[in-house]
């Protein structure tokens, strides 16, 4: 049995969701649902999240050294 591609996605996406947030990323892969198909894992619950559009993170840069 081996990661589909979602499944490798998944954790790319779970890896860069832990370093935009700082947070720890043992968390969120416990909280993972896999299901097997086709002798390959799937993730049913990718994590999801927002990034901030260049003008937003542009104004909160200014924001913050004001």
């Amino acid at each position: 049995m081996k990661l589909s591609k979602q499944a490798v996605g998944t954790l790319l996406m779970t890896l860069q969701k832990c370093l935009i947030e700082e947070t720890d990323i043992t968390v969120l892969l416990e909280n993972w649902d896999l299901e097997v198909r086709d002798d390959e894992v799937w993730v049913t619950n990718p994590p999801e999240f927002v990034a901030e559009s260049q003008q937003a993170f542009e104004e909160s840069q200014a924001t913050d050294n004001a």
